[in-house]
């Protein structure tokens, strides 16, 4: 199956969902290997890059088990101070957040990817899908991955 309609890649976004919280983010990291330099903050330098790299720079230090921690908090929509900075922050400053993580991935200054990883049968077929979509509809896909990760800003409060 190949995406050539509009809805097709919210089906792959609705598909995300059916993987583990451990198997989204193993699919977002195959994404964003996978695309390589094409994938660059949103709007490099913006205001919404540098909340990305505010945030990010929260994770940074944070022993690797506790960054990983936190990537699982923001994917499953925990109820934690970072996951909810995560959901106010628009689509745009959440991939480039992500994009950050891969980054820092590739680095070595967050936690990388087990060297034994591989995805269930289902991440393989949504990858692949992922893989035939034109470059706009894998953004349009990431997109509407990110955006609904993260918990929401708390009533009453900053954040």
């Amino acid at each position: 199956m190949t995406f050539t309609t509009s809805g097709a890649y919210d089906q792959g976004k609705a598909d995300i969902q059916s993987l583990s919280v451990d198997d989204q983010l193993g699919l977002l990291w195959f994404v964003y290997t996978e695309m390589g330099k094409s994938i660059t903050p949103a709007a490099p330098g913006a205001s919404g890059s540098e909340i990305a790299q505010g945030l990010f720079d929260q994770v940074k230090p944070l022993p690797h088990e506790e960054q990983l921690q936190v990537m699982r908090d923001i994917a499953s929509k925990a109820n934690t101070e970072i996951s909810r900075m995560y959901g106010s922050m628009s689509p745009e400053t959440k991939l480039a957040f992500w994009y950050f993580l891969s980054l820092g991935m590739d680095e070595g200054t967050i936690i990388p990817m087990p060297p034994d990883y591989e995805l269930p049968e289902a991440g393989k077929a949504l990858l692949g899908k992922v893989q035939a979509m034109d470059f706009q509809q894998q953004i349009d896909f990431l997109r509407g991955t990110v955006l609904v990760m993260g918990a929401e800003a708390a009533p009453g409060a900053g954040i």
